[in-house]
């Protein structure tokens, strides 16, 4: 009977210690976070490290909705953070206008967006702006179905496109680069919000094209090619690498991402810690998930635009293209 006793209180001590461990989680703060599945990575790595020098202390969660996806969960009040893979649009301002949002831009990496072919194409190592724009304009739409339509050196085979869908910064992106209008896009290929879809659609179809952020090409390297872009007067193709994108001869196809703080939000004690900490680390930990790091000065840029509550935008009718992010972030914003 007494061994029994002893057990069961053994039991219930374990019970109620697990209900104080997880009323203890439940109590924590929570960073919530949503937006950009090519800025994911980042905010991934810098939540788990956070994480852990807070001791559990603070939680961070990660969604991935797109950055359109993103902004509308951020402009509605839902999460304090959203990441996201190009600026914010009139759109979006007026949405957070409409609900008393104000939030504080910060810029925190460079990605160069890259064009992908699968592992056994020889023929497209390289690509001009032009044969891109031939391939995904609107115009193209059941009209260029064949590699051989936009280059006859290129094989008589029906092409497969892969991209992102309208809800990702990186498909708004990549349409203004290279078709010159964001959103302007042929509407019959394979769209993903999750870049692993695309990159699996790639990797299984000899005569596949698609494109999504650096990082998720680099990390199946072996099961896909990057193609070279050939861009301007020169006939020389230049791959996406941290070189290329510093001395800006990757074009036009290296932007910034972004993530934008709801300035209520960051009034939360938890919230700043969790910025100071991303900004702090952010040109290892960007490192270390294959993008390519800031200036320091555009970090502590970020960080002294927290404490002074500088709302709004600076890239209102600014181009991503070819930026130098410095100059423009001393610019007035737009609320």
């Amino acid at each position: 009977m007494f061994k029994l006793l002893k057990l069961r209180t053994i039991a219930v001590i374990a019970i109620l210690g697990l209900l104080v461990s997880v009323s203890a989680i439940q109590a924590s703060p929570i960073v919530k976070i949503d937006g950009s599945s090519t800025v994911y990575p980042i905010a991934e790595a810098v939540a788990e490290d956070f994480q852990i020098a807070m001791r559990g202390k603070i939680r961070v969660t990660v969604g991935i909705s797109g950055t359109g996806g993103g902004f509308k969960k951020f402009c509605r009040g839902e999460t304090d953070i959203v990441n996201a893979s190009r600026p914010i649009t009139y759109l979006e301002m007026e949405a957070c206008k409409a609900t008393g949002v104000q939030y504080i831009e910060m810029p925190i990496a460079f990605d160069a967006l890259t064009v992908v072919v699968n592992k056994n194409n020889t023929w497209s190592k390289s690509m001009t702006v032009d044969e891109l724009k031939q391939f995904w304009e609107p115009a193209a739409q059941g009209k260029i179905t064949h590699w051989n339509q936009v280059n006859p050196a290129w094989p008589d085979k029906r092409i497969k496109l892969y991209g992102p869908g309208a809800d990702s910064g990186t498909f708004e992106y990549f349409t203004e680069a290279i078709v010159g209008k964001a959103k302007s896009s042929r509407g019959d290929f394979t769209a993903s919000e999750d870049d692993n879809v695309l990159v699996q659609g790639v990797a299984s179809d000899l005569y596949a094209l698609g494109f999504f952020g650096f990082a998720y090409y680099i990390e199946n390297s072996k099961r896909i090619n990057a193609v070279e872009i050939v861009n301007g007067d020169s006939d020389e193709g230049v791959l996406p690498s941290y070189a290329t994108v510093e001395d800006a001869s990757y074009q036009p196809l290296s932007r910034p991402v972004f993530i934008y703080v709801n300035a209520k939000s960051a009034n939360k004690p938890e919230i700043k810690q969790f910025v100071n900490f991303f900004m702090k680390h952010a040109s290892e930990l960007v490192t270390e998930v294959k993008y390519f790091p800031l200036s320091a000065e555009v970090y502590n840029m970020n960080l002294k635009h927290m404490d002074e509550k500088k709302l709004g935008t600076v890239f209102t009718n600014e181009s991503e293209v070819g930026v130098k992010l410095e100059e423009i972030m001393k610019k007035d914003a737009e609320l």
